[in-house]
């Protein structure tokens, strides 16, 4: 397409998955123990978006990437220095809160209107990606309400591929029941895509796109806006971890019913 793309890629921060995780109740909210300790990563879902985004802007001339984060300047600053030799992008940071507990209206509120602020952005260039899922949401809603609120109506959910055609429309392939998938086609921009997992390994770290990402991500910190962490309403009245409990007895031809009505009364007496 004449002037290539302008992607923007929603994603943010999370704990490492190889910590462990235990919530507590704070002033402002429910939260994680030492949360501010935790070391913490680009989210899983949000980097499929990224090296994709990175991807589709290498194969199409005059394409931009933005990496559009909602999270505390001080962890975001940490992440950046790994992430930004991934792949060329300009950040654009809100300094609010990364946590899953946070309700995703306002998440997508912050996102929507961070992508709006962008100078220059236009419209009928724009592709939005983010992930499907996140590690730390999963609510599967953030992306879709970030269309929304940006008044795109073409939005695609659990895209594992996306090509561009010699006509410039766009073949997607988006993930269904039983392991298929279903394929889309969309005239172009503006579109909001929620990727699954993508096919693309993770790109090598390239200290040249490190150095020239971290020329922005620095001074773009500096002007992250604050973020407030509405609740939307909704209130905790306790977090725990999931109990672990294993009971094992071994029993001979016993009918399956059986054993189905003994599995959902055990599960009840919780």
């Amino acid at each position: 397409m004449t002037g290539g793309y302008q992607i923007v890629v929603c994603g943010s921060i999370v704990p490492d998955p190889l910590q462990t995780l235990e919530p507590v109740s704070t002033p402002t909210g429910p939260g994680l123990k030492n949360e501010m300790m935790l070391p913490a990563v680009l989210d899983p879902w949000a980097g499929h978006a990224l090296y994709e985004a990175a991807n589709l802007a290498k194969h199409v001339a005059g394409s931009k990437v933005w990496l559009v984060t909602q999270a505390p300047k001080a962890k975001l600053q940490q992440v950046m220095t790994t992430v930004a030799q991934k792949a060329p992008f300009e950040l654009v940071a809100i300094d609010g809160s990364a946590s899953g507990f946070a309700e995703s209206t306002a998440v997508a509120q912050a996102l929507a209107g961070a992508i709006k602020a962008i100078a220059g952005l236009d419209m009928s260039r724009l592709l939005v990606f983010g992930g499907w899922e996140s590690a730390s949401r999963g609510a599967s809603t953030t992306m879709q309400m970030v269309g929304e609120l940006l008044g795109i109506i073409d939005q695609f959910q659990g895209v594992d591929e996306l090509k561009v055609n010699p006509d410039g429309t766009l073949r997607i392939l988006e993930r269904v029941e039983g392991g298929k998938h279903q394929v889309s086609v969309c005239a172009g921009p503006p579109a909001v895509f929620g990727w699954a997992t993508g096919n693309l390994p993770e790109p090598r770290n390239n200290p040249q796109v490190g150095m020239a990402n971290m020329r922005t991500v620095m001074p773009a910190l500096q002007r992250a806006k604050p973020a407030p962490a509405a609740a939307g309403g909704a209130t905790f009245e306790s977090v725990t971890l999931p109990k672990q409990q294993r009971e094992t007895r071994v029993v001979k031809d016993m009918p399956v019913d059986e054993i189905a009505k003994e599995i959902v009364d055990w599960i009840r007496k919780d």
